[in-house]
């Protein structure tokens, strides 16, 4: 594969790009902050246990192949593991925060199904309910609780489905197994009567969601009021922002997800289920398989969608990866109680700042990129590593190296398989086309040769020199200063000394 250089460009601000899945604001705090500070500051200096993957085949699917660069991995200096150990600290959320969004979503929830169960126009959603589901929900949001997915699970009778030709495994026409004439689904079927239309869904959705946002008072405390957003093309969710009065940014978003719940199976290509036997056992994968799975109105990127491709079905499993983060130990004491705790959410929480760093810094090069690309090489990894003394605390560093390491060996190799449908790559075209896996290459290249500068806390701003004619940046802690400062404090002394003698003349 190619190394390209990475492209330098002015520094840019822009909004970045969220990849959610979709779940119950009320498990909220608890259980969850708590593991989030797993992440204490320890002197202990290990060798790093991954590099990057070079390259080994084409694009094709199958298994994940990552193997290590560099035969004898360097060891993380003592100034590298303080910069990645003060990042996982700076990126906690602190429980102030996160109670207060979580009574703002709570409140909006509430009132949402109560309009839809209220509604007269469509009453095919009365009996919709809400799963919360996306990083927050799984414990490993970064920065602010500022983000939010909501699936409204809508009720179906017994379902068929046919993959797509041109994206198959992930995207699905979905039918009605029968004809019906009583169910509240038939207004939104096409022609044949079976084909449940997902533009149809999607459009009745924001249409309620926007009768209902012009009818909702937020809580007496929210200086604010929620506002709901464009619709985009590919995007599945109607998304709302809160705007405080006094703010032109939004404080908070929140992702609505139209979606259809699957009881009777998965489909052929994840039958299997995930690859989870050697770190959570054939048990816990079984259980998985067990559980329902998802459908959401999102069709496959491209122009020249055919008709059917427009009314196209996304396969989700959200909730299987909610589940798999949260209980993510191979014992079951893991991170719970007074169980020992690991740095599996933290390495996580780590690369995805990488990655909307990365997003930041190029916005137009790395589009297509998003943090569901980095979760789901931490399962893979995960999956290689299920041992949870392979996850120690004090080897944060070593540890986050090894998924960045494993991460970078993806987009070298072009093959980031789908955790629960292996024969879909993440990495291949068009969705992600071959330049923008390039530039991935270079610019995770240029973050590791740099020491992670995207993971640096930003040093304060040294002062001034007050000289009106020269600005010139003096260094803290330079002779100079501290000259200048000894110089002034003796002659306060003087001054004060001169004071007191000339009083006691007086006297």
């Amino acid at each position: 594969m190619n190394s390209t250089p990475v492209k330098r460009l002015p520094r840019k601000q822009s909004s970045v790009e969220r990849s959610s899945s979709v779940e119950t604001v009320g498990c909220q705090l608890e259980n969850g902050q708590d593991e989030q500070e797993t992440c204490r500051r320890t002197e202990k200096t290990t060798d790093v246990n991954g590099g990057p993957s070079t390259p080994t085949s084409p694009r094709t699917p199958g298994h994940c192949v990552t193997g290590t660069a560099h035969m004898s991995p360097p060891p993380v200096s003592p100034k590298l593991d303080r910069w990645i150990r003060q990042r996982c600290r700076d990126l906690t959320l602190r429980r102030v925060d996160t109670q207060r969004a979580a009574k703002i979503v709570n409140h909006l929830r509430d009132g949402l199904l109560e309009f839809l169960k209220n509604n007269q126009e469509r009453p095919y959603f009365r009996q919709a309910t809400v799963l919360n589901s996306g990083s927050y929900f799984e414990m490993v949001k970064i920065n602010s609780p500022n983000e939010f997915d909501m699936m409204l699970i809508l009720p179906t009778p017994r379902l068929t489905w046919t993959d797509l030709d041109d994206c198959p495994d992930v995207f699905y026409t979905v039918s009605l197994s029968r004809s019906t004439r009583s169910h509240e689904i038939r207004s939104y079927l096409l022609q044949d009567q079976r084909t449940i239309s997902a533009a149809r869904i999607r459009a009745d959705t924001r249409d309620l969601v926007c009768n209902f946002i012009s009818t909702y008072e937020v809580p007496p405390e929210v200086i604010g009021h929620w506002e709901v957003c464009e619709a985009k093309e590919d995007c599945p969710a109607v998304t709302l922002e809160l705007l405080r009065e006094d703010s032109e940014e939004a404080e908070m978003s929140i992702d609505i997800v139209p979606t259809l719940e699957v009881t009777q199976g998965w489909p052929d290509a994840a039958r299997k289920g995930p690859n989870v036997d050697n770190w959570l056992g054939k048990t816990t994968r079984r259980k998985f398989v067990s559980q329902p799975f998802y459908f959401v109105p999102k069709t496959p990127k491209g122009n020249d969608l055919s008709e059917m491709a427009r009314e196209s079905w996304r396969i989700s499993f959200s909730h299987i990866e909610k589940d798999i983060i949260r209980n993510h130990g191979n014992r079951r004491t893991c991170c719970e109680g007074r169980g020992k705790r690991c740095c599996r959410k933290s390495c996580l929480r780590l690369l995805k700042r990488l990655i909307e760093g990365l997003k930041q810094r190029f916005p137009e090069e790395l589009e297509p990129l998003c943090s569901y690309h980095g979760k789901t090489a931490f399962f893979h990894a995960l999956s290689r590593r299920g041992d949870d003394t392979q996850w120690a605390v004090g080897d944060l560093s070593s540890c986050f190296l090894f998924l960045l390491g494993a991460f970078e060996g993806h987009a070298q190799s072009g093959l980031l398989t789908h955790f629960f449908v292996p024969s879909h790559n993440l990495f291949a075209p068009p969705a992600f086309p071959q330049s923008t896996l390039d530039f991935l290459v270079a610019a995770l290249k240029e973050q590791r040769e740099s020491n992670l500068p995207f993971l640096q806390t930003p040093a304060p701003a040294p002062p001034l020199d007050s000289s009106p004619s020269s600005v010139q940046l003096v260094p803290l802690g330079s002779a100079s200063v501290t000259e200048s400062w000894l110089s002034k404090a003796k002659a306060v002394m003087v001054t004060v000394l001169m004071a007191v003698v000339l009083g006691l003349c007086f006297i």
